[in-house]
């Protein structure tokens, strides 16, 4: 298999080096982030509608998406990309509900949220869970298939390629928020342009199987190819059901998911919160548009592959140790490409790779210094030993990345499946937590205490029920199917989390109305009617987003 060449390893080196004389002069010019905590961490007023939307889906768009939703594209087909315009549509709501009820109550990290909405036992409780989860779940996934994709087309040692790619966000993360949202507009445009480049390289291979050339003829012959493969709404008897639930990916637990990733999670919240509202909901709505377009790039290349291996191509490059692997799919594109484009697509990968792990290690490090560090252990800490101690809590967290990312079997399943389901352990109850403390006064702490732990208990049993019930029963009404990799008869995690999702909003209203007293009225948060109303230019933008979405579905149903 050709390696990267020359000419391919120069594209490399100017994309890096824009990159990086680009955020030393962002740096430069606004020295204030290395004496401010809330400029470190939020880039305070700095960012604007373009940098917050580019910066949303640099840091969403990663390795799991390049090479574990082509991997999901190669087995599922189009279906998969419900993550991506489910979540364009859920943009529009976290833009036009949630943002303005952060902004209005100053909030700035998650904790923050739930210590003034509940109590600081709650708050604590969270933050070392969500710590733990940005780590060992996040952080890892995307260094460690980063490493492997770039290992696969470079050649190079596999572990020297994590310790690269988290050298590499290391440089952009100590920069602050700001260098990592301005910086994330660079890595957005090699992103969408070396991604573009691969699908079209690939619908090009797939015209030459027909003898034939034009992308458009590629596409066609594909649809043609691989009818199953552009199915968005699974039947029940598809062995990909298990994954992808029929209409929960319209009407159930996927809004769950969307809600709590874009809406709830500081890894994202926090490219919005140092701006002002028009600015923040008009760079959701970039961000929106920007996610239409993400299936063209991440799950395309992997129903071609599909096509192209079915018609006899890539019979040994998809397997390892004689099984078929399908997050082999997108590297083995890659590896196709003509010298000096496979540079750009390289550099489109690693740009994907390093912003999220820029952007998920400044997460963490917000969390930790400004909800715990500076809360629990040093509350008289100055701004510069804030930023100190944010800057230290990066490096620590990328170097156990690289420690633990090997031993946790993330090659062993789809790369973002793995992230998906096991994330969901966790997310019906935040999400339950999160939507009763904003629009229902009347929720108390100890319901929120259910949430964190009684949902993730929920999660667990759900998840091991298969082993000790027999779930037949639940088949006739789609709410259990035979799982082909167990052969066991299982409930979908998407439709786990549904469940878990209504059983805590029920639980936490008993106990809130079992209280003897309300709410204290100081923890409730400001929130009015007037707080949602929208500006005629978002309103336009935001149908339109909706509208290109329904077509789709119409389309592809």
């Amino acid at each position: 298999m050709q390696k990267l060449q020359t000419t391919d390893y120069l594209v490399f080196f100017i994309y890096f080096l824009i990159v990086a004389v680009y955020g030393y002069w962002i740096y430069q010019r606004k020295k204030k982030a290395s004496a401010d905590s809330k400029d470190f961490f939020l880039a305070e007023g700095s960012l604007t509608w373009w940098a917050i939307g580019a910066s949303l889906i640099a840091s969403n768009i990663s390795a799991e998406q390049f090479i574990g939703m082509s991997g999901n594209g190669f087995k599922m087909g189009l279906a998969i990309a419900a993550y991506e315009w489910m979540a364009a549509a859920t943009l529009i709501v976290v833009a036009v509900f949630f943002l303005p009820i952060y902004l209005k109550n100053k909030i700035y990290t998650m904790p923050q949220f739930l210590r003034q909405r509940y109590s600081g036992t709650v708050s604590m409780i969270m933050a070392i869970f969500w710590l733990s989860l940005y780590i060992v779940v996040n952080l890892t996934s995307i260094l460690f298939l980063g490493a492997l994709a770039v290992s696969t087309i470079s050649g190079l040692n596999m572990t020297f390629c994590m310790v690269s790619l988290a050298v590499f966000a290391l440089v952009i993360t100590l920069g602050g928020m700001k260098v990592i949202g301005y910086t994330d507009v660079i890595q957005v445009f090699f992103l969408v342009l070396g991604g573009l480049a691969t699908t079209y390289l690939a619908l090009g291979l797939v015209s030459e199987q027909m003898g034939t050339t034009g992308t458009m003829k590629g596409l066609s012959f594909l649809m043609s190819q691989a009818g199953d493969h552009f199915d968005m709404i699974f039947e029940q008897s598809n062995p990909n059901y298990i994954s992808l639930p029929g209409l929960t990916i319209l009407i159930g637990a996927m809004w769950v998911v969307n809600l709590n990733y874009w809406g709830c999670n500081q890894y994202i919240t926090q490219r919005a919160l140092g701006a002002d509202l028009p600015t923040a909901r008009s760079g959701l709505l970039f961000a929106a548009f920007l996610k239409l377009v993400m299936p063209v790039i991440v799950v395309l290349p992997g129903i071609a592959a599909y096509v192209l291996w079915k018609n006899g191509m890539f019979q040994t490059e998809m397997l390892k140790d004689g099984e078929l692997v399908q997050d082999n799919a997108y590297p083995v594109l890659l590896n196709l490409l003509p010298t000096g484009l496979k540079g750009l697509s390289f550099a489109a990968l690693t740009a994907a790779v390093v912003a999220s792990l820029a952007g998920k290690a400044n997460s963490i490090s917000t969390i930790f210094t400004l909800d715990i560090y500076k809360n629990f252990i040093n509350k008289d800490a100055t701004e510069k030993t804030l930023v100190w101690i944010g800057r230290l809590t990066v490096v620590v967290a990328l170097i156990i990345a690289i420690i633990i990312a090997p031993l946790l079997g993330i090659d062993k399943k789809g790369g973002f499946e793995f992230i998906q389901e096991y994330t969901g352990f966790v997310s019906p109850g935040i999400f339950a937590m999160f939507i009763m403390g904003f629009f229902w006064k009347r929720t108390t702490a100890n319901a929120a205490m259910f949430a964190i732990i009684g949902g993730f208990a929920l999660s667990v049993i759900f998840k091991v029920l298969p082993d000790y019930v027999d779930l037949s029963f639940l088949q006739p009404i789609g709410f259990a199917a035979l799982n082909p990799a167990s052969g066991v008869i299982e409930i979908p995690f998407l439709d786990r989390m549904g469940f878990v999702f209504i059983v805590c909003v029920a639980v936490m209203v008993a106990i809130s109305l079992l209280t003897p007293t309300k709410a204290p009225a100081e923890n409730a948060l400001q929130v009015d009617v007037a707080m949602f109303k929208t500006s005629p230019g978002f309103t336009a933008g935001a149908a339109l987003v909706l509208a290109i979405i329904a077509v789709l579905y119409v389309i592809f149903w």
